[in-house]
Formats: structure tokens, sequence, C-alpha cells
């Protein structure tokens, strides 16, 4: 039986991962290189050090029965710290494919998914040869680390070329074709060990300067599509052997739906589910890890969230009517998320 369980990572998605488990008779310990993180103030235990320090990753591996994370940057040396002592779920794999972008294209179209043309890109002549393959508008992308809109630079003309390839300094990249679409969507999916997989509804994405601004669900979808999405998610999971909730953000296009990216963890997009279902993905989440049975993922209610990012969240009187969850960040940073609203309604459709 998993009493206690480690997160790597204390950001907002550890907090309120920590709020799940606690609900359930869980404890978590997080592990987090900066002090004070917003999951520390509702976790039972901080392991405050850095993804270098091995005795402090063995010390936290032997206090937990199984490891998760919030985040995909982690380390690989940090993991086999990890893993050598306590499980970690979700899987290795899932993160490999995950951490780099040409790595996760691939492993996408080897599951029969459309993904936007992309070339791999290292250089600037390949970055040149690569325009003229793909054309513009593009994307240039590094392959690790980017979100939120870090680390890519919009081509508009060949031309654009040599700054876009300096304004990512070299990190080894990939050019993705800009693809025209009706809307964006998500699947918030989870699978258990056992592989039963439960997926929430599709919620429709807006994004502001390269940040989600809102998800509203339902979407302004067809059933069919609705369906379609599903099968795609449990198609990816069972291709990974997941164990956890996977965030699988897609594009609506006039041939049908195209997966943008992958993210192996709980996701913004799904904060929505926190007051439209009985069962949200966080707990989703560590119900998944834990080896217990699956909620059905069924809301019953519509939602929209928004995300408040900054001076935003000291401005809370105009969502009196909605649930507010605050991050406990200490400083409003522009930019920085803070907070999210959910703002519920009955269920339409």
């Amino acid at each position: 039986m998993i009493k206690t369980i480690g997160i790597l990572g204390g950001g907002q998605l550890g907090r309120m991962l920590s709020m799940a488990a606690a609900r359930l008779g869980i404890r978590v310990h997080i592990y987090e290189p900066l002090p004070d993180p917003p999951a520390g103030d509702v976790a039972a235990r901080v392991f405050t050090a850095s993804y270098e320090d091995a005795d402090a990753l063995r010390a936290f591996a032997h206090s937990v029965d199984l490891v998760t994370f919030e985040f995909e940057n982690i380390p690989a040396e940090a993991l086999d710290i990890v893993e050598a002592i306590t499980p970690v779920l979700p899987r290795r794999n899932a993160l490999t494919v995950s951490q780099d972008r040409i790595t996760e294209k691939r492993f996408l179209q080897e599951q029969a998914i459309t993904v936007a043309p992309f070339v791999e890109v290292d250089t600037l002549p390949q970055l040149v040869a690569a325009l003229a393959t793909i054309g513009t508008p593009a994307i240039l992308k590094t392959r690790r680390f980017g979100y939120d809109g870090k680390g890519q630079v919009k081509i508009t003309d060949a031309a654009q070329a040599e700054e876009a390839f300096a304004a990512l300094a070299g990190a080894p990249a990939v050019l993705e074709q800009m693809i025209t679409f009706e809307r964006e969507i998500s699947i918030i999916a989870a699978r258990n060990a056992s592989g039963e997989v439960s997926c929430f509804d599709p919620g429709e994405n807006v994004h502001k300067d390269g940040v989600l601004h809102t998800t509203t669900v339902p979407a302004a979808i067809s059933h069919a599509l609705q369906t379609d999405a599903v099968l795609l998610a449990a198609r990816i999971l069972n291709a990974l052997d997941y164990v956890g909730v996977m965030g699988v953000e897609l594009f609506v296009t006039s041939n049908g739906l195209m997966v943008n990216e992958i993210a192996p963890r709980v996701h913004n997009s799904g904060h929505w589910t926190q007051d439209a279902c009985l069962i949200d993905q966080f707990e989703q989440h560590i119900r998944a890890i834990a080896g217990w049975p699956l909620g059905d993922g069924q809301r019953h209610s519509d939602a929209e969230m928004v995300n408040l990012l900054g001076d935003e969240a000291n401005h809370l009187e105009q969502w009196q009517n909605c649930a507010i969850h605050m991050y406990g960040k200490a400083e409003a940073k522009p930019g920085r998320k803070m907070a999210h609203i959910n703002k519920i309604s009955p269920k339409s459709a």
C-alpha cells in the first residue's frame, strides 16, 4: 500500500497534487531546489537541494514509496539515483520521448499520428535548407527545455533565418511548419498499471503571448472529433505503457486532428476538472500511480478556466462567483502564473 509519494518539483502542479493526495490519505514529500516552494505549504515534508545533490536525492527516495514529477526537464542523472531506490511513475520512457521535440515527433509518427512537418536543425545552413523545404511561416524551437512560448522564434520570411538562429544561441532545434487550424484542443488522459484508461472531455484552448489564457469545456467540436481525440490519446498512453495523467495538445484542422505536443504530467489545460468533475486530474494522477481504480472522468458542469498572470492575481473581485485557486507564490512577476479561476455552469452537452 502506498503511504507516501515523492514529487520532483515544488511548483503549483506539485501543490495541487499534494492536496489531492492528502484527500486520499497519502502523504507527500517534495524535492525542490528553490526555497519555500508553493507545494511546501501543503506537503508533509520538503527536501531543499539541487538535482546534483546525490545524497539529498537518495534521502528523498528512501523517504517515500514511489516518486512522480510535476515537470519534464528533470536531469537524467537525478532520475538514475532516485529510480535505483524507489519506482518512478510515469516511467522514464515517457520523459525520454517528451524531453526532446524531435524524439517526440518521431514517436508520434511511429504510432501513425499526424504531426506538423518538421526538420531537425543544428546549424544555420541546415535552417536555411529547412526553410526552403518547409516554407514560411514556420517556427524554430529548441529541441529541449521550451515551455509557455519560451525557446521558440516565429519566422515569416526566409531572410530572418540568421536572426532566428542567433536568438536560440546555438541550441539544437527543430523547424516546424506553422499549421492553419480551426482551434486547439487538449485531452487530459489517465492510465494505470493494469491498462485501464480514462479521459476527460476535450477542452478548447486560447493562448496569449505563448501562454495558455483560457480552457473552455465543452470544446466546439463534433462528437465524432471528441471520440477521435480520446482514442488518439489512449493510443499514445498504451504505446508508452504509461502510468499517470498526460496532457495531449491537438490542432483541429480541415484534415482532422494533429498532435502539437504531449506532456507526461498533469496539465494547465486540465485545471477546469477541479470544479467541473467529481474526480479531478490531480486525484486521477494519484490514483493511477498509487494503483487505485481510476475515476471515469465525467464532468457534471460546463467550465471555463482562466489563468491569472502577474498582478492579475491581486485583483480577484471580478471573480467573486468563481472558484479561485491561488498558487501561494510570494512575488507576482509579469507573465508568471499566480493563480487560476474556474467558472462553472450547468452542463449543456
